[in-house]
């Protein structure tokens, strides 16, 4: 059973930004990894640490749960699945909960001084080569942060989603359907070869959104599989920089 929202602290693995904190980069991991194990993974792709001058990026650890793909074993994911696949229910109850649980860590950051619309939310939703546990390596992240986004904290700067997909019947789709206000912009990769999340749930995914009014970027990677690529994070990390600009870019827009 899932933890009742308010009794979960997750724990943090952060890099502080060099300068003056005045944005914040909520980075989730994948199914089955640690936040430590998300930083240390991208530290190895980039051949250093990602940093940046104004920004702070906090790595939650999702809290140890049963999980159904994997017959009931103990694994670190955001929330519960029936089956990996993008033509079966959600288990909302389980999402639920963990949008109650990341909100208070966007609510820290708020209480620190930094406004929600200084705020990015998005995961890691692969896995590096190696691992084949199949609690491992899905778009588990990316779905938790358009939850978390565009159900909940409409007033975020953006969202990032990488080899991620949503159901069919996901319960964003219906919350969108019932908004009338600026959404946060979508920032979305997939590889071509991806065989575990099919690129074109990615581009499904992305096509529904669009439909309903977010504002979105889908950049295909061709020859990548289920994995993260150094050309993937550097796109992803001036896209970053575009939703959270520095003070002095901020002053000259």
């Amino acid at each position: 059973m899932a933890a009742a929202s308010g009794s979960v602290r997750l724990q943090r693995c952060m890099v502080s930004p060099a300068g003056r904190h005045s944005a914040s980069l909520i980075f989730l991991h994948g199914s089955g990894d640690s936040g430590q194990g998300l930083r240390t993974w991208i530290k190895q792709v980039l051949n250093q640490e990602l940093t940046f001058q104004h920004i702070k990026i906090i790595y939650p650890t999702a809290p140890p749960r049963p999980y159904t793909p994997m017959k009931g074993g103990i694994s670190n994911v955001w929330f519960d699945r029936f089956k990996i696949s993008n033509d079966c229910p959600e288990h909302l109850e389980s999402i639920n909960v963990m949008c109650q649980v990341l909100t208070d860590l966007i609510d820290d950051e708020v209480k620190s001084g930094i406004k929600k619309n200084r705020i990015l939310v998005g995961p890691r939703n692969v896995t590096p080569h190696g691992a084949r546990s199949l609690a491992r390596g899905f778009s588990m992240g990316g779905c938790m942060a358009m939850h978390l986004a565009y159900r909940n904290h409409q007033d975020v700067a953006g969202v990032f989603a990488l080899s991620s997909f949503l159901n069919k019947t996901s319960a964003v789709y219906q919350a969108l359907q019932e908004s009338d206000g600026v959404l946060p912009e979508l920032f979305q990769c997939h590889g071509t070869a991806d065989e575990l999340v099919l690129h074109s749930w990615g581009e499904e995914t992305n096509s529904r959104l669009k439909s309903l009014g977010v504002s979105t970027k889908f950049l295909s990677f061709p020859g990548v599989y289920h994995e993260l690529s150094k050309a993937e994070l550097e796109k992803l990390k001036s896209w970053i920089l575009t939703k959270l600009p520095g003070e002095m870019e901020r002053q000259s827009e």
